[in-house]
């Protein structure tokens, strides 16, 4: 299985938080890392997100066809998410789109099994695969980097 996390991209500020909307520069940063994704994903790719206004036009950027799921919220847990996404036992890839702090949780969760304070950067992803080896990190990318 591989499981990618997708913070959202650069969004405004305001209440509801829910109802945040992403910036001028969180556009670019989701076209910018959905041209990245588009480019390395297989098809068949499931992809989740959050019901958050911001999570949708970041995944927008790369899918129209995505699913949204409450569990993936701004009150989402590590263990939550995971579940959601099936790892590590799933099939396939799953793209999840959501909030720091917790996809830097589920990060270190899923590679050494404990939650820990791990950041990604806004509009950034971090890779993961699973195998019969084990886990592992195929990939950190930021929009800043491409």
């Amino acid at each position: 299985m591989e499981l990618i996390l997708w913070r959202h991209a650069d969004a405004e500020d305001g209440v509801p938080d829910e109802a945040r909307r992403l910036t001028a520069k969180g556009r670019k940063q989701a076209q910018k890392m959905a041209a990245w994704l588009a480019a390395r994903l297989p098809a068949g790719c499931r992809v989740i997100v959050s019901p958050a206004a911001r999570t949708r036009e970041t995944a927008a950027a790369f899918t129209e066809q995505f699913i949204i799921e409450k569990a993936l919220s701004t009150a989402a847990t590590p263990q939550g998410i995971l579940k959601v996404a099936g790892w590590p036992d799933g099939a396939g890839t799953v793209l999840v789109v959501g909030h720091q702090p917790t996809l830097g949780a589920v990060a270190a969760l899923a590679l050494t099994g404990e939650a820990a304070a791990w950041s990604l950067k806004k509009g950034a992803i971090w890779w993961l695969a699973r195998d019969a080896d084990g886990v592992r990190v195929k990939a950190v990318m930021t929009p800043g980097i491409l």
